[in-house]
């Protein structure tokens, strides 16, 4: 049973990473900070999996911390990083938060698995590496253009620095998954989306402005270049995702990968429209939703879905949900952990 670091582990993603991981077998060691997540996910994890990951709470900007926690975990097969921030508009308004978290973070803990017997890395990345793409839909060949914001940025320095590591260390191997929008929940809805505050993204504020806990949705723009004016996006189930996570690593310590550092697209493939995600809720909630039209937010791209082929063919892994089964699965989440 090989042991898996999984950073950021009750987070979101992380957490349904963790759910795949263990029910295929894997020992899974969770590091979190809990600064945009609760330890109560652990139960969740539990109720689905009936098995504990081992937990510990640790900032991963502390250099020493993370020194002394590879010194105790040093048989550990594989790291999954998927520890970071994540707004897009708060890293607009707080670069420095952003630089510091997304890069620090990962520069200690790759120094420490360059040590470890066996040498494998997931990259939590993002399509936000290509800015604002030239042609959709976009291709791991895509021009990595310059970042939209310095959440993005973070995104693409952090492939510059695996890449960079790489070259020098051939006993090193990373696969960069670069995520589309990640949402939804598990079936059982015993894990989900938990955003601290107001919500950075459209889903859940979706799903909390339908249980009444927000007035109204704010849609930034609506004269967009696109079919009905507001941003698309490729919308992507969190569990297909974890999945892929499961794939990739595998990919990893079975030695079947090209090089030793590789990228890859997680995406449906289909583009959907602000209005049509909401149109989605609307169908599977069997409500209206109260939205209203913003102004623009700075950072936001126009238009962003995947060329999926590469992952499809090279990693055998493609999304088998749609977008109202993804919504779905997020509106059941919000009515559970609402009591509705």
């Amino acid at each position: 049973m090989k042991k898996i670091l999984v950073t950021g582990g009750l987070g979101f993603i992380g957490s349904h990473t963790v759910v795949e991981l263990q029910n295929e077998g894997f020992e899974v060691v969770i590091v979190d900070d809990l600064s945009n997540s609760s330890e109560s996910v652990l139960d969740g994890i539990v109720a689905i999996t009936n098995k504990k990951p081992t937990f510990e709470k640790l900032d991963l900007k502390e250099k020493s911390s993370v020194e002394n926690f590879f010194a105790i975990h040093n048989d550990i097969s594989g790291v999954i990083h998927f520890a970071a921030s994540k707004a897009v508009g708060e890293s607009v308004g707080n670069p420095l938060l952003y630089y510091e978290n997304n890069l620090n973070t990962l520069i200690y803990i790759l120094k420490e698995v360059l040590d470890l017997q066996e040498s494998n890395f997931i990259f939590s990345s993002s399509c936000t590496v290509y800015g604002q793409a030239d042609k959709m839909p976009i291709t791991e060949n895509a021009r990595v253009k310059p970042a939209e914001s310095p959440y993005g940025n973070t995104k693409q320095i952090g492939e510059e620095i695996i890449t960079d590591t790489c070259k020098v260390n051939q006993n090193l191997n990373a696969i960069a998954l670069r995520y589309f929008n990640p949402i939804g929940g598990h079936p059982s809805a015993k894990i989900g989306e938990l955003p601290i505050g107001v919500p950075q993204n459209l889903v859940p504020y979706i799903t909390q402005t339908g249980a009444g806990l927000r007035d109204s949705l704010s849609v930034f723009g609506d004269d967009y270049p696109t079919p009905d004016g507001t941003c698309i996006r490729d919308y992507i189930h969190v569990v297909d995702l974890a999945k892929a996570h499961v794939i990739a690593l595998q990919r990893l310590l079975e030695n079947k990968n090209d090089s030793n550092f590789e990228t890859f697209n997680l995406g449906t493939g289909v583009g959907s429209s602000v209005l049509e995600v909401i149109s989605a809720f609307e169908r599977v909630s069997n409500q209206s939703l109260n939205y209203k039209f913003a102004p623009k937010r700075e950072g936001d791209v126009i238009s962003a879905y995947a060329d999926t082929s590469k992952a499809n063919t090279v990693l055998g892994w493609e999304a088998q949900s749609s977008l109202d089964d993804a919504i779905q699965s997020a509106w059941k989440w919000e009515q559970k952990i609402r009591n509705l």
